[in-house]
């Protein structure tokens, strides 16, 4: 049993606005999609909202699809209007919004549309527009180096007139020697200064939040290490099946597509060393050091300590959802991963010994993502004859989504004649302590790259140490056969075989609420 205490300022905290971005104009590739109609453009909308756009700002859709400029408008707003956080299409900020939007017709593996480009791109700036330019990569992973490639034949990766930048999605790369082929065609257009590789959950609240909490107080510091902490657990998990993304899933998996990014910039903010100043530089060379002293695992090693598993039929919130294999798209015998669970160990002096387990899947009980310190158990001599004394361990819970926000748990006297103790948690939570909703992540990522801020995005030598972690599992996983697939219902918590990964060593997963029991899904 756990009592819940909250903890919360005297009164809400106001968020300090942001701050305007340089003026640039915006080519996002991939412009009839879906990463560009849920996120790019709702989040460049929020920067307008909230004054951090410039005036001065140009967004340039390209796609294949053969669209007007009318045509286009038309289809973002349909997007926005029918969005799970409806926008007000006649409201005179979507008005302001909507005239910065045009459209580019043309095939961004043809290297004749960049020439196109180049010629939209000088006629505005001709015309007055501003000369910086911001190039985002919203395709598939398999387009990215022919944009690249173009943009560098045509002349538009240096700009002699302001500055050009290059955003690119997640995955980067499918292994180690692709991610430094990738590695190699970016930096040979563009300088590394100009590179901006997107993880959006480096722009969350509770992501950036962990720097702050770990190194802004002091109470914390003399104990985050093996001497006292048992164990971390770090989860990402979804209630949602591969929706409409099949073919990049079956190319991809769990594995690559969450564990190599999201979770590992997890496991390296709650593990690395306190860096010399909060810059760009300094935060990315301590990330860069705590991965290369994690060890690559031998076969055996992947065999021990990593899980993977692939849902079938089942129920999500009381619905009936299909397996996997049964989503269109997908083969009927693949043997693509949607779970994935690794126990990660770092071999420094800080964290010799301690296990970081790391899970995430799709179509599980509850969508949620949170880091779990578990501290070591306390001596029981002193509560030994006390009647049920049974002192569960301190945790630390930093609630990534939803709720976002920092849960303490620890021991107190239950009232009474008796010593007996209970489980309290001390309970911060950002929409209670702060004022109105914070930024989305990809409204904080994409100011940040408008201002050439370079600290929540990650560098080339962190993506090559990532990779080198990950490619041994997945060249493992290629050699030795796949589980019985789907070895999970939807609906449910995961394999087995995740539960028996920590039972091993007399630990277990926190249990999370279910819906019924206070957890929300979220998108």
């Amino acid at each position: 049993m756990t009592a819940t205490v909250k903890g919360r300022p005297s009164e809400a905290i106001v968020r300090p606005p942001l701050c305007e971005a340089d003026a640039c104009t915006l080519i996002i590739f991939g412009a009839t999609g879906d990463l560009t109609r849920r996120k790019l453009l709702p989040a460049l909308y929020e920067l307008q909202c909230v004054g951090g756009m410039n005036s001065r700002c140009e967004i340039i859709g390209t796609g294949r699809t053969a669209l007007s400029e009318a045509q286009f408008r038309s289809r973002v707003r349909e997007a926005f209007a029918e969005a799970k956080d409806a926008v007000d299409t006649n409201d005179a900020r979507w008005k302001g919004f909507e005239q910065r939007l045009s459209y580019l017709q043309g095939d961004p593996s043809n290297p004749e549309f960049y020439s196109t480009l180049a010629a939209d791109l000088e006629a505005r700036l001709q015309a007055g527009g501003n000369p910086n330019r911001l190039f985002y990569v919203a395709t598939p992973s398999s387009l990215a180096r022919p944009i690249i490639g173009g943009l560098a034949k045509a002349g538009l990766a240096k700009n002699d007139a302001g500055w050009s930048r290059l955003v690119i999605e997640k995955p980067f790369g499918r292994d180690l020697e692709s991610a430094r082929e990738l590695s190699r065609v970016v930096n040979e257009a563009f300088a590394e200064e100009a590179v901006f590789r997107i993880d959006h959950y480096l722009g969350k609240e509770t992501v950036q939040n962990i720097l702050v909490f770990r190194f802004g107080n002091t109470m914390l510091e003399p104990v985050w290490n093996r001497n006292y902490i048992d164990h971390v657990e770090i989860t990402a998990a979804e209630t949602l099946g591969v929706e409409s993304r099949a073919a990049f899933y079956e190319e991809t998996g769990a594995l690559r597509d969450m564990v190599t990014n999201h979770l590992l910039q997890l496991l390296t903010l709650t593990a690395m060393e306190p860096p010399v100043a909060l810059d760009a530089a300094a935060l990315r060379d301590q990330k860069v050091q705590l991965l290369r002293s994690m060890h690559p695992m031998t076969a055996d090693e992947v065999r021990q300590r990593t899980v993977r598993g692939q849902y079938g039929a089942g129920n999500v919130f009381g619905l009936p959802v299909p397996g996997y294999r049964d989503e269109p798209g997908v083969q009927k015998l693949s043997s693509t991963e949607t779970y994935a669970a690794v126990d990660f160990r770092i071999d420094n002096w800080r964290w010799e010994g301690v296990p970081f387990y790391v899970r995430t899947g799709k179509r599980l009980s509850l969508q949620h993502a949170e880091v779990v310190v578990h501290f070591k158990r306390t001596p029981q001599a002193l509560f030994a004859h006390a009647p049920q004394a049974h002192l569960e361990p301190n945790q630390i819970t930093l609630r990534i989504q939803p709720d976002e926000g920092i849960t303490i748990g620890f021991a107190a006297k239950r009232p009474g004649d008796e010593l007996r103790s209970i489980g309290v948690a001390a309970d911060f939570s950002y929409a209670e302590s702060f004022e109105g909703k914070p930024p989305s992540a990809y409204a904080t990522l994409l100011l940040d790259v408008m201002q050439g801020d370079h600290t929540r995005f990650t560098r080339r030598d962190e993506v090559e140490a990532e990779w080198r972690i990950i490619t041994p599992i997945l060249e493992a996983w290629a050699k030795q056969p796949p589980p019985p697939f789907p070895n999970y219902a939807a609906g449910s918590d995961g394999p087995a075989e995740a539960r028996a990964l920590l039972e091993r060593s007399g630990r277990r997963w926190r249990e999370v609420a279910s819906p019924a029991e206070g957890g929300k899904a979220v998108e």
